[in-house]
């Protein structure tokens, strides 16, 4: 019985391979039923642009204090070579899974590849995918020697289609080609001159995983040059929202300090309501500087503790 059960839970959740290379559009809807908003004709959610935006000046930390106290413990991984760190990018993740080679399962991936009429090798694949704002997020197992996932030739193809770059727990060649693709960035493991060899393709639009991190497809990547975190679609909103809160709270209390308006101890502790009272007045006459409306704000505080 509990065998029969346990080949029912597979067949439910884990596509055919001998049907598709992607995920299901209904699987990945399935995976990701806690969005409620609109999504991609792949069935990621779609994370619109505004929201992918202002993620980008949010800062790690805010970012991860925030997933942590929604139960999202394993959602940031450090130590990478990046191509820009001075320029940060966001985007939804179109999930790739590498594998090492095994000849009977590559000889069904190939196979598959070519009924679904896909051109090239299978690391190129998932770049006709792209739509504009998507991060090409591939799980290479951390290989470098013979495990370059692009070169700049991928690299201007993926950057022409999403306008934006890649993160891999694996490596890349070309690198000084990669670096003069205007726009384009790119979090990996290492560089190395070789070709992809001995790696296969497991899945794209799945589940992966990246070092610390379970990825998602349609998440939310923020990558900076002190790491990358994957927020749930689902909880852009609130990541963002609580992350600039807490970002103003910090500029204000900041200021008053230097002014010596306060003490430590009073911006430390629940505020009174007459530093609340100066926090509005202050935020009206900085709203130019803010980056949320007031009228964002005021929905943000609406029974909420300061």
């Amino acid at each position: 019985m509990r065998t029969c059960l346990f080949l029912f839970f597979l067949l439910a959740i884990i596509p055919a391979f001998s049907q598709t290379t992607v995920l299901p559009r209904n699987q990945v809807i399935s995976l990701t039923s806690d969005w409620k908003g609109d999504r991609l004709p792949d069935g990621r959610p779609w994370v619109s642009d505004r929201w992918l935006e202002r993620l980008r000046n949010i800062s790690l930390e805010e970012a991860w204090g925030v997933l942590r106290s929604e139960g999202y413990h394993n959602q940031f991984e450090g130590d990478w070579m990046v191509l820009h760190p001075d320029k940060p990018i966001t985007g939804r993740a179109l999930t790739v899974q590498y594998l090492p080679k095994r000849p009977d399962l590559d000889t069904k991936v190939r196979a598959r590849g070519k009924e679904e009429a896909r051109v090239g090798n299978f690391n190129s694949w998932p770049i006709d995918m792209l739509t504009p704002g998507d991060l090409y997020i591939a799980d290479g197992y951390g290989k470098v020697i013979d495990g370059t996932l692009i070169g700049d030739n991928l690299g201007n193809s993926i950057y022409a289609k999403s306008r934006n770059g890649v993160v891999f727990y694996g490596s890349v060649r070309d690198i000084e080609g990669l670096e003069k693709i205007d726009g384009f960035n790119a979090w990996v493991k290492g560089y190395d001159p070789s070709y992809i060899q001995e790696m296969m393709l497991g899945g794209i639009n799945v589940p992966i995983r990246l070092g610390r991190i379970t990825v998602m497809p349609g998440d939310a990547i923020l990558a900076k040059k002190g790491g990358v975190i994957a927020v749930p679609a689902h909880l852009v909103e609130k990541v963002v929202t609580q992350s600039e809160f807490i970002a103003m709270r910090d500029m204000f209390g900041h200021q008053r300090l230097r002014e010596g308006r306060y003490t430590p101890g009073q911006i430390d502790q629940a505020w009174t309501d007459d530093i609340k009272k100066d926090f509005l007045q202050w935020f009206d006459a900085n709203t130019p500087r803010m980056p949320m409306t007031r009228k964002e704000l005021d929905i943000f505080l609406k029974d909420r503790n300061w």
